[in-house]
């Protein structure tokens, strides 16, 4: 990797209207209730980190379509002008197809595959992951959008440290840890 080059992970979650059922404390004996409305929605945040400096950008989109894709190749592109940029990422449809990859070599974008079912290894995946348990388990908005935006708000709350620290970077067991020295 060149020494000027930044290294971003990479992810996207599903974000849904009708709510992420998980383990929530209720009385003994009584069933959980957690009201929906009956419809349903969905939109993509595309979101990159950058796990040296904690710095996150985040592109929504109604799908994970390539296009969608394709755009946030072009966002991460505007948002590192001069640098070189490696890009993790696992194989989702949407970055594996031959456009996007054609792209992202003419952006100057290194995609670099991460494995198979490991989304363990993505920083990115592991700020989602808190993300849905904070604020998106066991409760419905009132609309996608407002979903969304408590999304987005959630993330960019986070200091550059409280998101690093969230994504497992700081931890002595990451896996990229001797690299970030």
């Amino acid at each position: 990797m060149p020494a000027d080059a930044v290294l971003l992970f990479e992810d996207e979650p599903v974000l849904r209207l009708f709510p992420l059922l998980r383990r929530a404390w209720g009385l003994r004996g009584e069933a959980l209730r957690i009201g929906i409305t009956g419809r349903n929605a969905k939109r993509v945040l595309f979101g990159a980190f950058n796990p040296r400096t904690g710095h996150r950008l985040l592109l929504q989109a109604p799908n994970m379509k390539q296009l969608h894709f394709q755009s946030f190749l072009r966002l991460l592109r505007r948002a590192y002008r001069e640098s070189p940029l490696w890009l993790l990422l696992d194989e989702a449809p949407c970055h594996i197809a031959p456009r996007s990859q054609a792209l992202a070599r003419h952006l100057n974008i290194e995609l670099l595959w991460l494995p198979k079912q490991c989304s363990e290894l993505n920083a990115m995946d592991q700020l989602w992951r808190e993300m849905k348990g904070s604020i998106s388990a066991n409760y419905q908005y009132s609309t996608i959008d407002a979903h969304v935006a408590f999304a987005q708000a959630w993330l960019f709350s986070l200091t550059d440290t409280e998101a690093k620290r969230k994504a497992g970077i700081l931890s002595k067991n990451f896996w990229l840890h001797s690299f970030f020295k």
